[in-house]
């Protein structure tokens, strides 16, 4: 009898249980325990945020309601643009990168059965975080509005059908993506998809403009900057029905909630039909397709003829053949190229956002805002590095995988192996995050002491996160994971982002006194007395000697872990 796919779904539900029972693993309830306190940290930061601007808005005459809709307008095209992100990353490797593919389709089962089962595990993989950090925004939109209970059930359903969507949608672009490209180009897809979702997010940030609430010369024409918005409200969009859904429900008109919701419903059981049909005759196919050969994406580099690996000539022999192993590892996985894309995107929108800040109009003193935002602008730029740490970094040792062995046997030492992971990462990320910062200073025209403070800050930070981050990737290790990249949302990541966060916020507030006592002292024309100078050197040296500490010490103690794994 042939099984069904719900059948195959239960392997995946019986290792989420085990995973939560607590016997073989002592520290597994305190791993949970610290995800869910994170996680609610940020779900209460989020409800605390959307309903203080929520309420804020209440306060503005005529037009309060008018922004507050606008708002839940422009959330949920920003969760539509991260679910179709994430849903067609996710649909890509469930559908045909997955390791027990192979199995699946040697077994006596459907391709169909195979198909919905893997599109339900994709679905809920990209779709449970958008989820659970929704439900603060529709709790602040509730309470402010004082609604009726429906409300709530009402949009948790609107989010659901916007996951599904989304996900509906993305599995189908892969499937005639799979079917159209030649055999042994299927990872080719994620460059492409990388770049046509970078251009996305540009053109969706961009069309929003949301400087345009805080330029007091545009605010008197607010209506028609709200009419400009109209385009990312079409009624062909299903963001809008999602929308209508949410807003019609706040305002109790249940009539027009239903008529969106069946609309929704009907479109999503559409979009499912769709793709079950196309999967019946081509999923198979193009699930053969990809089993064959990867091809070159891009021509390797050369430099007068030669490898550019001769550029690595100042590194012993195994320390350069390590190099280059990990170079051109990363750059022939064709799964990095489409958050590369997603991330050079956001750097663009991140600098010309502070291109458009209207400090002209501002009450305060201007040279005063822009040093006060170019200082903040470094703990930012930081976050920024340890996410991108967190995504590409951290899973560096994992990314081994079970070839991990061939190491222990060659001529390299743990240590070796460890610095190189470090040094392979360290400069590009160092190049990044100084462009990052002196650009952005430059755009918000800071004096010459804040861009100095600038750039040695995020010199010697850069160094901790990266070490941080291989250090920790390297203590919390899997080699036997299928996709290791998900390492970055396990414990260890999880442990990553909070030092890291901590390590940047205790450097910025060792800084943020001697730094506002040397700008009022410049301010007023005064000098700093002895006190002052000793309190700005040892706040500065206190913050150079703990970077140092969190270079040194995880890549030592990854070291010693390490070792004392292969030698048990």
């Amino acid at each position: 009898m042939t099984a069904r796919w719900t059948t195959l779904l239960r392997p995946r539900i019986l290792s989420a249980f085990n995973n939560i029972r607590p016997a073989g693993r002592s520290n597994r309830w305190v791993r949970l325990f610290l995800f869910a306190f994170v996680g609610g940290i940020f779900w209460l930061g989020a409800f605390i945020i959307f309903y203080r601007v929520l309420t804020y808005f209440q306060g503005v005459e005529e037009f309060g309601d008018i922004l507050a809709m606008k708002l839940l307008s422009m959330i949920m095209i920003t969760f539509f643009t991260l679910l179709m992100f994430s849903s067609i990353i996710n649909s890509l490797s469930h559908f045909y990168l997955s390791r027990d593919l192979p199995l699946l389709h040697s077994l006596p089962v459907s391709p169909r059965d195979i198909f919905l089962s893997r599109w339900v595990g994709s679905t809920f993989d990209s779709s449970w975080m958008v989820v659970v950090f929704s439900l603060p925004v529709f709790l602040s939109f509730g309470l402010v509005y004082q609604t009726s209970w429906v409300f709530y059930p009402a949009a948790l359903i609107a989010i659901l059908l916007l996951c599904l969507i989304a996900s509906s949608i993305s599995s189908l672009l892969v499937l005639a993506g799979a079917i159209t490209l030649p055999a042994g180009k299927i990872r080719t897809l994620f460059v492409i998809l990388g770049v046509a979702l970078a251009m996305l997010l540009v053109l969706v940030l961009r069309m929003i403009r949301p400087e345009q609430l805080v330029n007091p010369d545009s605010f008197a024409s607010v209506v028609l900057y709200l009419n400009s918005m109209q385009a990312l409200h079409s009624p062909f969009l299903p963001t809008t029905w999602i929308t209508e859904i949410v807003q019609s429900a706040l305002t109790q008109k249940w009539k027009a909630a239903l008529f969106n919701l069946a609309l929704s419903t009907s479109f999503f059981l559409s979009l499912l039909f769709i793709n079950e049909t196309v999967a019946r005759g081509a999923y198979f196919r193009g699930f053969s397709r990809a089993q064959t050969t990867v091809g070159r994406l891009f021509a390797p580099l050369r430099l007068r003829g030669e490898g550019w690996e001769k550029l690595l000539f100042f590194l012993s022999r195994p320390a350069r053949a390590l190099a280059v192993k990990e170079i051109r590892s990363f750059f022939r996985d064709a799964t990095q190229w489409p958050q590369l894309f997603l991330i050079c995107a956001l750097i663009v929108v991140y600098l010309y956002n502070f291109s458009v800040l209207p400090l002209d109009h501002a009450p305060a003193r201007t040279v005063y805002l822009q040093n006060v935002f170019s200082f903040l602008n470094m703990g930012l730029a930081a976050f920024v590095l340890s996410a991108i740490a967190a995504r590409f970094v951290f899973p560096a040792v994992s990314m081994e995988g079970e070839a991990f062995w061939i190491l222990q046997s060659a001529p390299v030492s743990i240590k070796t192996f460890l610095w190189v992971k470090f040094f392979i990462y360290y400069v590009p990320l160092l190049i990044l995050s100084e462009v990052l910062i002196v650009a952005s200073n430059l755009l918000l025209s800071v004096t010459p002491l804040m861009m100095f403070i600038s750039v040695v800050t995020i010199f010697c930070l850069v160094p901790a996160i990266v070490a941080l981050a291989v250090g920790l990737g390297a203590i919390h290790c899997d080699f036997k994971s299928e996709n290791p990249a998900l390492s970055a949302t396990s414990f260890g990541g999880l442990l990553f982002m909070l030092l890291s966060f901590g390590l940047i916020a205790f450097v910025i507030v060792l800084e943020a006194g001697p730094v506002y006592q040397i700008f009022s002292a410049s301010f007023r024309d005064m000098a700093l007395s002895g006190g002052q100078w000793a309190w700005t050197f040892f706040s500065f040296a206190f913050a150079l000697g703990l970077c140092i500490f969190a270079t040194y010490y995880p890549m030592r103690r990854a070291e010693q872990i390490l070792r004392k794994n292969i030698s048990g």
